[in-house]
């Protein structure tokens, strides 16, 4: 037989899941976060007390972290001790928030549009830390791919995806559109779409109004010529075909490619998100059928890249 423990974690090694769950226990803004929702959060209408909000809040980033379903989250919470302690229901007589429950409060954040809330106020947060300076914008959209399968009770694909192609390659899902600031490259605005959307369409609304600049690569050809885009000066990126027409021998030609490269260093930022979302949270395939549950995800997720990207002066400046 086995030997049985006492209970006791004895070991002293930390992980890097549980170093990044400190990290994000210490910078996400948990007061403010859990003042969005309470206004929406339900009552208890029966003997048994809800949990916390802020416990329901830190399971449904855990979700976003580590691409739990609802199912998936419940098991983890009794498999893992670090989700349990992470989430403060830790205690070995309390309950744990069953799938249902789980789904209840993702439901209502896509309810009452709250991830986008949230997106603005961890931007704003950041602005008043100085990490914004919201004087320049640059957009960009990346193709998130959605489960092509008819396998399921309809027999048929998600109907708010959409196909598209790029370069040789065709694409099924959709789009997520963001705007981040210039400086920074946090983000402060995200659209999804069904992925045969064009960037164009949307570029006006990644910008926040406030910036100077705006800028965008080759895909954004003629959008100063858009009304809703108006406002910044844009500094869009030569097409490629043109750009491998200019001679490095002639002057004026090595001063455009001299713009080029300077505006290609300011639009590269816009790619770190992107990698944040694809990488350390791997999140390469929608979760959910419909838009607006993805929309969500995807707001919550760059809302949390943005404090993973800034972490460590955050932890600084907290001491």
């Amino acid at each position: 037989m086995k030997q049985l423990g006492l209970g006791l974690d004895l070991s002293t090694k930390k992980t890097r899941k549980r170093e990044f769950l400190e990290e994000m226990d210490r910078v996400v803004p948990w007061a403010a976060l859990v003042e969005i929702v309470q206004p929406h959060y339900p009552r208890a209408k029966t003997r048994r007390p809800p949990f916390a909000l802020e416990t329901m809040l830190r399971i449904h980033y855990l979700q976003q972290w580590f691409g739990l379903s609802d199912p998936a989250m419940e098991e983890a919470l009794h498999d893992v001790p670090l989700y349990r302690e992470f989430a403060r229901v830790a205690g070995s007589l309390q309950r744990l928030p069953e799938e249902t429950t789980i789904l209840r409060f993702r439901h209502l954040l896509e309810l009452h549009d709250l991830a986008a809330d949230m997106l603005r106020l961890v931007a704003d947060l950041l602005q008043h830390q100085g990490l914004m300076l919201r004087t320049g914008t640059v957009v960009d959209a990346t193709l998130i791919a959605a489960p092509s399968s008819t396998k399921n009770d309809k027999g048929e694909r998600d109907p708010e995806m959409k196909q598209t192609r790029k370069g040789n390659n065709w694409y099924f899902g959709m789009k997520a559109h963001i705007g981040v600031d210039a400086d920074s490259g946090l983000v402060h605005t995200v659209v999804a779409t069904p992925a045969n959307v064009n960037d164009l369409n949307v570029a006006g609304q990644l910008l926040h109004g406030e910036e100077l600049n705006a800028f965008g690569d080759a895909g954004y050809q003629g959008v100063h010529k858009r009304p809703e885009a108006r406002g910044p000066a844009w500094h869009v990126a030569l097409r490629p075909g043109l750009r491998r027409l200019l001679n490095a021998r002639d002057p004026q030609d090595a001063i455009t490619e001299r713009i080029e490269q300077l505006k290609a260093s300011v639009r590269a930022k816009v790619e770190h998100p992107f990698r944040v979302l694809k990488r350390p949270f791997g999140f390469t395939k929608v979760l959910y059928r419909g838009l607006a549950k993805n929309t969500a995800q995807i707001q919550t997720l760059f809302a949390l890249a943005n404090l993973w990207m800034v972490c460590r002066h955050l932890m600084a400046v907290r001491g």
